[in-house]
């Protein structure tokens, strides 16, 4: 029997390089045969289309029980109500404090301006002193907002030894006692409560400045300062500069310098923190962070104590970038009428002078804060009286300005009765206050200079 022949091992091994025609082609081909040819394609399964479109339709309900969720939530704020002073009585213990947390006497919420809204922000120096006090407010009709930095200094009608502005959040005792503590004194000096309370630390600093990519800031002159008991060490080299969080924050609390640089003086450096917060805003309301917005709303969140919702923080941020113009952010300083000197240096704030200030810029209501509903100490209690004493006799000018337009600004440098503090505020007793001794300058030298400072550390 014939046997049958075998291929070749050689034609074996070439059949199998020869390319296969993928599973995939080979139905595309089909398909396109049968297009060809007349024949029909076979339907997707109806039930694969009915679940696709359920799944759409559920998404797209998502999606929009969220936006309508959120957009519903950003709306002005209610303005917290206040309690009628009338309605306070004088037997009840505490009497005094409720008396400062209530409308000025003869205000109601009916005298309130519409769309006017009022903050108070409080930066914490180390957690503990109130370093940084700011009232500020918004005109949501007129899109302007007002800035008046109270100085940390400024004495204070209370019955605690330190009667310093920056020791009232530590003797508030907690949180909420601190931030209502705040309230109380601020109200005495500016003659009401603002709506909305702000209270951060440096971490919230130093992560809205990062988060905004930084701030531009010319350094005028070179900032030397380095304080080992606060592990604080600034050197700012003079020129246009960006700073990222940790050394914008240098830029604001540098005021005392080492020996042979340039100290300034307190109103310098609430001019600085100004400076620094209008950056801020500036870079804020750049397009390539307006979007960014519900993250700095995180931050601010998770870092700062605060009445305000994320919804009512989200409807300022678009306030924020409608702001237009040159005039429509505008700083100020709380005007003082000089210094008690030595030992406690004391900001002796003026009282006639703010009440015009407050009625320009900040006030809510439709009628003027009065000279009545200030609760202002014309000297230190602890001082020598003299028959001379008196607001009409107070040493400083109670017209100087810190920002042009301030109707009755602080005492800026030159001022007599401002500046020339030679010891800056030197309350030894006080970590809160500006224990420099030679931090401001002396008499004649009002903007600093650069001369050897000696003393204790400066707490900044």
């Amino acid at each position: 029997m014939r046997q049958k022949r075998s291929k070749p091992k050689t034609e074996n091994w070439l059949s199998r390089l020869r390319p296969k025609t993928p599973n995939w082609l080979s139905r595309r081909k089909s398909k396109t045969e049968n297009w060809l040819s007349g024949e029909k394609p076979k339907r997707c399964s109806r039930s694969f289309l009915y679940t696709l479109l359920i799944v759409f339709l559920s998404v797209t309900a998502l999606l929009t029980v969220i936006v309508f969720a959120v957009m519903s939530n950003i709306k002005p704020p209610e303005i917290p109500l206040l309690p009628d002073a009338n309605l306070a009585e004088e037997e009840d213990e505490d009497w005094r404090n409720t008396m400062l947390l209530t409308a000025p006497e003869g205000f109601t919420s009916a005298d309130r301006k519409d769309m006017f809204y009022t903050f108070l922000i409080i930066g914490l120096n180390e957690g503990t002193n109130a370093n940084t006090v700011i009232v500020a407010s918004y005109d949501g009709k007129a899109g302007k907002a007002h800035l008046i930095s109270i100085p940390r200094d400024s004495l204070m009608n209370v019955s605690r030894v330190n009667k310093k502005l920056s020791g009232s959040y530590m003797s508030g005792r907690g949180v909420e006692g601190g931030i209502a503590q705040v309230q109380r004194e601020v109200r005495t000096a500016i003659g009401f409560v603002p709506d909305f309370y702000v209270l951060l630390d440096y971490n919230a600093f130093y992560q809205v400045i990062d988060a905004v990519g930084g701030i531009e800031v010319d350094i005028p002159f070179h900032m030397k300062y380095d304080d080992p008991y606060q592990n604080l060490h600034i050197d700012l080299k003079p020129g246009v500069q960006q700073l990222n969080g940790e050394t914008a924050l240098h830029f604001a609390r540098y005021r005392t310098s080492n020996r042979g640089y340039r100290a300034i003086t307190d109103y310098q450096r609430v001019e600085n923190q100004q400076l620094v917060i209008s950056k801020t805003i500036e870079k804020l309301r750049h397009p390539s962070n307006v979007l960014r917005i519900p993250e700095y709303v995180g931050i601010f969140k998770e870092n700062v104590h605060t009445n305000l919702t994320i919804g009512n923080m989200l409807w300022f941020a678009a306030q924020l970038n409608d702001l237009r113009g040159t005039d429509s952010l505008l700083s100020y300083t709380m005007p003082t009428r000089g210094t008690t000197g030595a030992p406690q240096w004391y900001e002796l704030l003026h009282a006639s002078a703010i009440i015009e200030l407050v009625n320009k810029t900040v006030n809510p209501y439709t009628k003027n804060i009065r000279l009545s509903d200030l609760d202002i100490l014309l000297e230190d209690p602890a001082a020598p009286k003299t028959e001379d004493d008196g607001e009409a006799n107070g040493a400083g000018n109670p017209g100087g300005g810190s920002s042009p337009g301030n109707p009755g600004g602080g005492s800026s440098p030159g001022n007599p009765g401002g500046a020339g503090n030679p010891g800056g505020a030197g309350d030894p007793n006080d970590p809160g206050g500006s224990n420099d001794p030679g931090g401001a300058g002396s008499p004649g030298t009002p903007g600093g200079t650069e001369t050897p400072q000696d003393g204790p550390p400066d707490w900044l």
